[in-house]
């Protein structure tokens, strides 16, 4: 019975995946994830704009890295009505390919962002007189522009294939074709390479090299050590539990597709499962971002304190009728210096 099963799919190209294995488990990931995530982004994006103001290098990565969670939580609703419908799209392609979009971008926005927040301590740490001209707000924010620019100019090829065009006859899939088409199991070793490992030995490399400079420094305090072990641990352990798993996947998808591209169906329909559920760590990320901005901050609740008193005084402002001042004291409102402020 399995062999006649297998040797229907090879002849008709078609896999048949057990979707319903990880439906429960999915869409209750991505609905835990939603209700975590979505609050938890507003606010390190509302409190990392605070210290944009306040012309902070490091928030300008942090506030991006919650905008770009907060876009891909945004199209977290419709993949999860998508997992309850047995993985039928119909919203039509053009929404499907928008939100796998957002997806992907999410994804790689994400890790490079992860790089720029250890790259900016590495120059911090390792060149802190010489790098002064380099770290600045503004040079950050363009880096930003054209690392997102990158992104979504190379996934912009999502809009040129036939993810969720209905077919008669056939299952309408958003982003899930199986077997792969070559062109994807390219994409999948360009993602593995530049997507995953390259950005993975650039955090060995500076995590490494900041602990080894502070180790033998003597111009650090023990907290400011303290903190700098907890956000290069997170920062790694964030990468490695969201990313690496989901990547290897990928690699191995693909390779299994060149070594017999005509016979690998009987493959995906076997690890289909265990692809979804790595696939929801990636998700996870999105709920882990946040607590970066707690490791890098003094005093979160301080953060929180003065963001609010400056909410109470725009509000009792505008309903006086005055002109608007600025949202900070001269106590609280220092150029060089701020409670998330990396040294």
């Amino acid at each position: 019975m399995n062999i006649s099963h297998n040797q229907t799919m090879n002849i008709t190209g078609i896999c048949q995946p057990a979707y319903n294995e990880s439906m429960y488990f999915v869409s209750s990931m991505y609905g835990i994830v939603l209700v975590i995530g979505l609050p938890a982004n507003m606010l390190t994006l509302w409190l990392t704009f605070l210290q944009i103001r306040r012309e902070n290098v490091l928030a300008v990565y942090l506030f991006s890295l919650s905008f770009s969670e907060l876009m891909y939580l945004g199209t977290l609703p419709l993949w999860i009505l998508y997992v309850n419908n047995g993985h039928n799209w119909n919203w039509g392609p053009i929404a499907c390919k928008i939100t796998g979009f957002i997806f992907f971008n999410n994804i790689y926005i994400s890790i490079l962002l992860l790089c720029c927040i250890s790259l900016d301590r590495f120059l911090a740490v390792q060149y802190c007189l010489e790098c002064r001209g380099i770290r600045r707000q503004r040079i950050a924010m363009i880096v930003t522009f054209l690392l997102c620019l990158t992104v979504a100019l190379i996934h912009s090829t999502v809009f040129i294939l036939k993810d969720g065009e209905q077919k008669d006859g056939e299952q309408n899939t958003c982003f899930e074709t199986l077997p792969i088409p070559p062109m994807i199991a390219h994409f999948y070793i360009a993602r593995f390479i530049i997507g995953f490992l390259l950005p993975f030995l650039i955090l060995i490399f500076t995590n490494c090299s900041i602990q080894k400079r502070i180790e033998i420094s003597e111009s650090f305090t023990p907290k400011q050590k303290l903190k700098v072990k907890h956000l290069s641990l997170a920062v790694i352990t964030i990468f490695m539990i969201c990313f690496a798993p989901y990547h290897l996947v990928l690699l191995i998808r693909a390779i299994v597709y060149y070594l017999n591209p005509k016979k690998s169906c009987a493959f995906e329909e076997n690890i289909y499962t265990a692809n979804s559920v790595l696939l929801c760590l990636v998700t996870v990320n999105s709920v882990a971002d946040p607590f970066i901005y707690v490791i890098v901050s003094e005093n979160v609740r301080k953060d929180i304190c003065r963001g609010l008193r400056a909410w109470r005084r725009q509000l009792s402002v505008k309903s006086d009728n005055s002109t608007f001042p600025n949202i900070y004291s001269s106590r609280e409102h220092p150029k060089e210096n701020s409670s998330a402020h990396f040294p």
